[in-house]
């Protein structure tokens, strides 16, 4: 059995304070393992344990599954009466414990439409939840009170297009996806009539030229489409300024521009053409040939009083039609009737 023996021993003067212990171990003949573990256990620190029983019980104690109680969803505790732009007030994700609608999307093969719990389809898409007729009242009488009121002298939509004649369209698109935005929302059709420009014979027939086929003639509107910029904001500033480009281009006269001769106007002109110039020559001759004494000769009556006749006037209108139109029944039959009655006439007043 293996003999140990500790003994303290004490140096120093009655003075000193310092210690020194020296640890003296006696040993016998033991085996090393034995000798480790002494060693261990005399300068190990030990633990307290304040409860050891529930520490050993614990080990062995088999781990129990709880589910907490949840709560009912929100669209089961909701009133009937409840103000809904509290509930939504702003654009989210679709929450099937808010909506208390049955809402399905999706498709099953050989089963019902998904419901609304877990439905990744209901989420991916945008809502209008939050813009229901109630939440738009709600935001427009709290802007009430930052508008002018309405201008009385506008009353109707000709009195708007009489004041304000440019019209400017743009679309909003919606669609599901990555991102809400859409390429094509930046596309702005600008729109203006061509007789609010108050532009002289030259202009409007220059500027009639450089815009091509964005003159509609029978509404007598002007359409700028632009979608070369990224942004809606950059593309209508874009054809304001095409529009104020094309006007005061149109002003100019360049020096090669008096070369223009009849046959190059986009539009029959009767004022000095040669059908003014023949019809008034052939009525004068009718004139000179009257035997009336009440008739008017040809040396009374002026070139300007003759274009002012009625049945030169019809002619006018019939050749014009004619020329600027096209060539059709209607047209024909008006031309021959005119000819007519310029032809046979016998007194001019």
């Amino acid at each position: 059995m293996a003999l140990a023996a500790r003994l303290s021993l004490f140096s120093g003067t009655a003075t000193s304070t310092t210690r020194q212990t020296d640890w003296i171990r006696l040993f016998a003949s033991v085996p090393s393992n034995l000798r480790d573990e002494a060693i261990t256990e005399a300068t190990e620190f030990r633990t307290l344990s304040l409860n050891p029983a529930r520490k050993e019980r614990r080990k062995f104690e088999e781990r129990s599954n709880r589910t907490p109680d949840l709560l009912p969803p929100r669209s089961q505790k909701m009133h009937v009466d409840q103000d809904w732009t509290n509930v939504w007030p702003t654009a989210t994700s679709f929450k099937p414990s808010v909506v208390p609608l049955p809402v399905r999307m999706g498709f099953a093969y050989k089963g019902a439409n998904p419901d609304k719990y877990g439905n990744a389809e209901l989420m991916k898409i945008p809502n209008f939840l939050h813009l229901t007729p109630a939440a738009i009242k709600k935001h427009c009488a709290a802007l009430k009170k930052f508008c002018t009121p309405w201008p009385e002298e506008i009353a109707d939509d000709a009195a708007c297009d009489r004041y304000f004649p440019a019209q400017v369209i743009t679309s909003t698109y919606c669609h599901s996806g990555t991102s809400i935005r859409n390429s094509k929302y930046r596309i702005v059709s600008y729109k203006v009539p061509l007789s609010r420009l108050n532009l002289d014979s030259h202009a409007r027939d220059k500027f009639l030229r450089l815009l091509g086929d964005r003159y509609d003639r029978h509404t007598d509107q002007i359409t700028i489409i632009t979608d070369r910029c990224p942004t809606r904001k950059q593309n209508y500033e874009y054809a304001k300024y095409l529009l104020t480009a094309l006007f005061h281009e149109s002003k100019k006269t360049e020096p090669w521009e008096h070369e223009k001769a009849v046959a190059d106007f986009e539009r029959f002109k009767w004022e000095g053409s040669p059908s003014e110039a023949a019809a008034t020559n052939t009525v004068k001759e009718i004139l000179t040939s009257s035997t009336a004494s009440n008739e008017p000769t040809s040396e009374d009556i002026s070139p300007e009083e003759v274009k002012q006749f009625e049945e030169v006037q019809e002619y006018q209108r019939a050749v014009s039609d004619m020329l600027n139109a096209g060539e059709h029944q209607d047209s024909v039959e008006r031309y021959k009737d005119a000819v007519k009655t310029m032809l046979r006439l016998g007194r001019f007043s």
